[in-house]
């Protein structure tokens, strides 16, 4: 089973490098960039482009870490929750039944 999942791994890594090395190929141009602060003169578009991919990666994996983190939060109070609610279940359970007279 790993050795399927690490040639699976091993194709696509190659694939997107081959994707990669085609869009390059293909887009040899530069351009100037606006980005606010700053105007960077003559940048390679693949550059361009493999950063703005890489910011946008690191963003989702922060946005994922928060979410995982509120998702580890919640699942910690319920725990909590639920051990309480047994708690008093197991406690009402004790106590003798009334006659309902």
């Amino acid at each position: 089973m790993t050795t399927v999942r690490k040639t699976v791994l091993l194709v696509s890594l190659l694939l997107v490098a081959l994707l990669t090395a085609v869009f390059a190929y293909n887009n040899p141009d530069t351009v100037a960039l606006d980005v606010g602060f700053t105007r960077l003169e003559s940048v390679s578009i693949v550059l361009a482009f493999a950063v703005c991919f890489a910011i946008g990666w690191i963003f989702g994996l922060i946005t994922a870490g928060f979410a995982l983190f509120r998702m580890t939060r919640e699942r910690r109070r319920l725990r909590r929750d639920l051990k309480l609610a047994e708690a008093e279940v197991s406690s009402l359970r004790s106590y003798p039944l009334q006659d309902a007279n």
